[in-house]
């Protein structure tokens, strides 16, 4: 059982087998209970992304003042003079571990939907880019597995190219969530960060933007195959203004993996959602996936669809410091048209029929 939890978390143990060698080692285990160990263990780490999502951020700052009126009082005030010290590292690049995206965890989370990354064309590590990421769906698994990890291989897919997954600002200002998703090469999605990457980082660095945010979330549901973009050109004015070509990216089954109940824009409710939407940076989803321990009843757990996330076409973008709107109008069209034509020529292969058409609002 060791052996086995050393190679679920990415330690080391002997000779570093991974957890299904582990299982392998064990002749008495049946192969039925190997699997659904195993399928434990893709639960497992999908949860433990949800929930840390959901409340290690308010955890830890609750933990964090609790400690404050305890004999831990000492530790507490070294971590916020540390916090206060580090404060702007998340807007310099942030601290990236090769370790933590390459944790086995990350796998199994990988294999349970699963995930897949594909390739379209090949990234120049000369060049440096904007990805744009759709849809945002409830909790962007694709986008986290495929760039907030090494789990589906980015890193040899397309080698010399370092992804930086943009996300709230406000997940930086909460204890251990911050240096969690640090840890992953996850940045705040603000224009110092993004800044930052595209002009004092170097080249091949892969800045990718979940272009619909937080509103596209609220229109996110199985057989939705919409995107909020119409209005959305801030991305294109920072890819013009740091010559980084833009990369349309789509994933296919984002938006199959959790129900959700949507409302009218013209009730009540959405004007809620829209307003804490606004107060608190992102959208409060009804949603439900399935139970733990019974898959019929409601819960936090996913749906197991799979996700497949394709890379498209870069276009490539002149460095103008100062563009006007009309050019920023015509990079947008020409992105617009650039994911228009991937998700066409993938739908079909990926569950969708020819029929199916990607709504721009």
């Amino acid at each position: 059982m060791k052996t086995i939890l050393a190679a679920y978390f990415g330690v080391k143990k002997g000779s570093g087998s991974s957890i299904l060698s582990a299982l392998h080692d064990l002749p008495s285990v049946p192969w039925l209970i190997r699997s659904k160990i195993v399928k434990h263990l893709q639960i497992i780490s999908v949860l433990q992304f949800v929930i840390s999502f959901l409340v290690m951020g308010i955890g830890c700052s609750l933990l964090l003042m609790y400690m404050f009126c305890t004999d831990c009082w000492v530790i507490a005030a070294i971590y916020t003079a540390w916090l206060i010290h580090d404060w702007n590292t998340p807007k310099q690049g942030g601290r990236r571990s090769t370790w933590v995206r390459n944790w086995t965890m990350w796998k199994y989370f990988r294999d349970y939907f699963p995930i897949r990354l594909i390739k379209t064309h090949n990234l120049l590590p000369s060049r440096n880019y904007i990805f744009g990421y759709h849809p945002h769906g409830i909790f962007c698994f694709g986008g986290f597995c495929n760039f907030g990890t090494e789990a589906t291989g980015f890193s040899k897919i397309f080698p010399g190219i370092k992804p930086s997954l943009a996300t709230l600002a406000g997940n930086f200002r909460l204890p251990v969530l911050r240096d969690y998703l640090m840890s992953g090469g996850i940045c705040p999605v603000n224009r110092n960060s993004i800044d930052y990457l595209l002009s004092s980082n170097g080249t091949g660095n892969a800045v990718v933007i979940v272009i619909g945010g937080a509103a596209e979330s609220l229109d996110c549901a199985p057989g939705m195959n919409s995107v909020t973009l119409k209005k959305r050109k801030g991305f294109v004015k920072l890819a013009l203004k740091h010559g980084a070509d833009l990369v349309p990216v789509y994933s296919f089954g984002e938006n199959e993996v959790y129900k959700q109940l949507i409302f009218d824009d013209d009730s009540w409710w959405r004007t809620i959602q829209k307003r804490l939407q606004k107060i608190l940076g992102f959208a409060p989803c009804l949603f439900h996936g399935c139970g733990l321990f019974f898959p019929e009843s409601w819960g936090l757990v996913p749906y197991c669809k799979p996700i497949t996330t394709v890379v498209g076409e870069p276009i490539t973008v002149p460095k103008i410091e100062e563009p006007s709107q009309d050019v920023i109008d015509m990079y947008h069209a020409m992105y617009i048209r650039s994911l228009k034509s991937l998700f066409d020529n993938y739908k079909t292969r990926f569950g969708l029929n020819e029929s199916d058409i990607l709504q721009i609002q």
